[in-house]
């Protein structure tokens, strides 16, 4: 198994990300942890864990990241006696990741966690960072921790088995980190490889994840708890994308909605004049060659409802909501937008 990256954070501590060649090698990787670990799964994970480990097995889905599940890991892992320096081992996509995470920032004050992502959206976008938690309230993440994981294994094995809704919605985030990066590899590595890409080559994946996480590691690292406001450019498409995802009862992915959520934020970029139009058109051009809709539109009944969860975006600051918008390559910047340019952008064609 090699280290593909070893990602610095604040206080000196790291995060090794590590990538297995095979499902063989991600199984030996985990049996190293037998002996001192709560490990948890889904019911669509469970089949990438290890014989003869401490297992707690959750119903899959965004409606199962609540207060309750944390009770059941953090119940699990007390039964078992887990110490300090135990380890919290997670198999999963975002959901599991994020809610084991959130367990061993709190049990004991802070235990061990290893995350294992077994989606594409959780391989380039749930991983690192730290960022752990639950929904709370009608809103997405708004209970949570910083706290980064001690190692990341990821076995692009894993993605064979995905239904091409949910591989298309780790595609949304790869397309976001070409649109931030501060060079054009992985948008041009988006363009040059695209049908490998849509059919999962297993080489032409594991280059396209590698140079996605170099992204985000690159803002992670100038802003690890998000308090500089470098950090924030991550969220682009996000305050659109997450309004629709909770307007309509998670029933969007999240890739989704971050797909359709830049779609509004390029549109809206070129009608207020901070996004040239050319860029805002091409970008626009790639994100629905993969197969992302973004000419839905809200009715405007339901505006009300959708504007109401902007409301709630857990990134506001001073009861301010601000929108991250592109004005070229990699050269993001977040800006509050009025509540009639919100409108057009999200009910009007």
């Amino acid at each position: 198994m090699d280290r593909i990256f070893s990602v610095p954070l604040k206080g000196g501590s790291y995060t090794d990300v590590f990538s297995a060649e095979s499902l063989g090698e991600l199984e030996n990787a985990l049996l190293e942890y037998k002996d001192n670990a709560l490990f948890v799964a889904d019911s669509n994970t469970e089949r990438y864990l290890p014989d003869g480990v401490n297992r707690l097995v959750l119903p899959p889905g965004e409606k199962e990241k609540n207060w309750a599940s944390i009770d059941r890991i953090l119940s699990a892992a007390l039964s078992l006696g887990l110490a300090r320096d135990s380890v919290f081992v997670a198999l999963g996509g975002g959901v599991i990741l994020d809610m084991t995470a959130f367990a061993a920032s709190l049990y004991m004050r802070g235990a061990r966690a290893v995350l294992v992502p077994t989606t594409l959206l959780s391989m380039v976008d749930a991983t690192l960072g730290g960022k752990t938690g639950i929904d709370y309230g009608g809103g997405k993440n708004l209970v949570g921790t910083f706290y980064p994981a001690e190692a990341v294994i990821i076995s692009p094995d894993t993605l064979s088995t995905l239904t091409d809704k949910e591989y298309r919605c780790g595609l949304g985030e790869v397309v976001k980190h070409a649109f931030l990066s501060s060079d054009r590899r992985l948008y041009d590595f988006l363009l040059s490889n695209r049908e490998d890409i849509l059919r999962r080559n297993s080489a032409v994946m594991g280059e396209m994840i590698k140079l996605s996480l170099e992204v985000k590691i690159e803002y992670i690292t100038r802003d690890p708890e998000e308090k500089k406001g470098i950090r924030s450019a991550l969220n682009l498409g996000h305050t659109f994308g997450h309004a629709l995802e909770a307007m309509r009862g998670f029933e969007v992915s999240h890739g989704e909605g971050v797909a359709w959520g830049m779609g509004r934020a390029f549109e809206v970029g070129k009608n207020i004049g901070e996004t040239p139009s050319d860029y805002a058109d091409e970008a626009l051009s790639l994100i629905d060659s993969f197969g992302f809709d973004t000419s839905y539109r809200v009715r405007k009944e339901d505006f009300p409802s959708f504007y109401g969860a902007i409301g709630k975006d857990k990134k506001k600051k001073g009861g301010e909501v601000k929108f991250v918008l592109m004005k070229g390559q990699g050269e993001p910047v977040l800006l509050p937008l009025e509540k009639k340019t919100v409108e057009e952008a999200v009910t009007s064609f």
